[in-house]
């Protein structure tokens, strides 16, 4: 009896682990696609988004933006920043995604420069 459970565990366990490999696979699979679909741009901005974990559009609206400047993104960082300083009662959470969301903001601003500047050379 003992014998029959284990072999029923472990056939059991393959076809779970099978199934999981494929999944996977078809996940990758995607994932490469879409990233081909989004260009070089895109796997750029996806990367940026990893290393930050935070969103294009999630690091604007903490932000409260709707366009990409420089000045505009320094001036509602410093501001935000500021207002929320532990010190005057605010949240040091909240505060770090303000951090999070210009260094994402920045990553992007640098991204479309250097595309801008692929874009010059290649014409």
């Amino acid at each position: 009896m003992a014998k029959y459970l284990a072999q029923i565990i472990v056939m059991g366990a393959q076809v779970v682990g099978r199934a999981f490999a494929r999944a996977l696979q078809q996940e990758y699979a995607a994932s490469q696609a879409a990233a081909r679909a989004r260009g070089r741009s895109g796997q750029q901005s996806a990367a940026a988004t990893s290393i930050t974990g935070m969103s294009l559009q999630e690091a604007q609206q903490v932000l409260n933006l709707d366009t990409l400047s420089p000045e505009e993104i320094q001036k509602n960082y410093e501001h935000l920043f500021k207002a929320n300083d532990k010190a005057v009662g605010g949240s040091f959470y909240l505060q770090s995604k303000v951090v999070r969301a210009k260094e994402r903001l920045d990553e992007e601003l640098l991204i479309q420069t250097e595309q801008k500047q692929q874009q010059n050379t290649d014409t």
